[in-house]
């Protein structure tokens, strides 16, 4: 057995539990049934995350693991973040959950052009085959001019995007940065956006909801946690294939819950979407 096999298979381990936890922050988040504004939910779960992550970070470096030079990227980072966590919420409120996951998860698809215009990576067969799979399981699931399109599908595809340009984006963090380091400022700039238009926006929280929003904060700070730490752990080409198990769940909850079922055309689209990241990955093997 190779030496590298139980960091391999920690590496999954995280990811699988981390998108698990991601799915049910979601589960939570559209339990609310868009009774507060998006924003709202967002500075509410960062305001959650925070305290922990705070915690974290002086825990295992001190007050030194707060210290950075690159503030402005944080901040701009910080910013997307907050725009496409906001999209993804209210993407949530009109469509099903598993239908938004899948269309988020055109976000490899951004990241390879956005890295050919930006970085000036060439795109290869395999890159040219991801955003061709890419692209046509998204219009499958959105069919745009048909019946069954919905406006409210363009708010997963924002999210797709800005998230392909937080990754983009994140080439140019100093690699001195630790893993603390990076979720502090990860969390603390959706605090500080978000803020600011709470009071125009803050609505009273239900009793009963405010287990819905500790849920949110906690799962999505552990999925986000546990997923980096799976790709710390192992290969990118070996465990990224395993963050699309959150279509998985994303169905099941939608099923267990709110009774949804997407239909066959989502089906055929999601398993495109599949086929671009899995293509991708097969890139970095070869």
């Amino acid at each position: 057995m190779s030496k590298t096999t139980p960091n391999i298979n920690a590496g999954i381990c995280c990811l699988l539990l981390g998108t698990l936890a991601l799915s049910l922050s979601d589960a939570a988040v559209k339990s609310l049934d868009g009774r507060y504004n998006a924003l709202q939910i967002l500075f509410l779960r960062s305001a959650v995350a925070l305290p922990l992550v705070t915690a974290l970070a002086l825990s295992l470096g001190g007050r030194w693991t707060l210290r950075t030079r690159q503030l402005n990227l944080h901040a701009w980072r910080g910013l997307l973040n907050v725009v496409g966590a906001c999209a993804f919420y209210q993407g949530l409120v009109h469509l099903q959950l598993a239908e938004t996951t899948a269309i988020a998860y055109a976000a490899p698809v951004f990241v390879v052009l956005l890295s050919a215009w930006l970085l000036k990576e060439k795109l290869d067969i395999y890159r040219t085959i991801a955003v061709a799979l890419g692209f046509t399981g998204v219009l499958i699931i959105v069919r745009p001019g048909s019946s069954a399109f919905q406006l409210a599908s363009i708010y997963p595809l924002i999210t797709a995007l800005t998230y392909a340009c937080m990754m983009v984006s994140a080439r140019r963090i100093d690699a001195g940065h630790s893993f603390p380091t990076l979720m502090f400022y990860s969390v603390l700039p959706q605090v500080v956006f978000s803020i600011v238009l709470m009071p125009w926006l803050w609505q009273p929280v239900a009793g009963g909801d405010w287990i819905s929003i500790f849920a949110i904060g906690i799962f999505s700070t552990l999925g986000v946690s546990l997923i980096s730490q799976g790709f710390r752990l192992a290969p990118a080409s070996v465990v990224a294939p395993f963050d699309y198990s959150g279509l998985l769940w994303a169905t099941f909850f939608g099923w267990l819950v709110w009774d949804e079922l997407p239909d066959e055309y989502s089906y055929i689209g999601a398993v495109l979407i599949i086929a671009a990241g899995l293509t991708g990955a097969l890139r970095k093997k070869a």
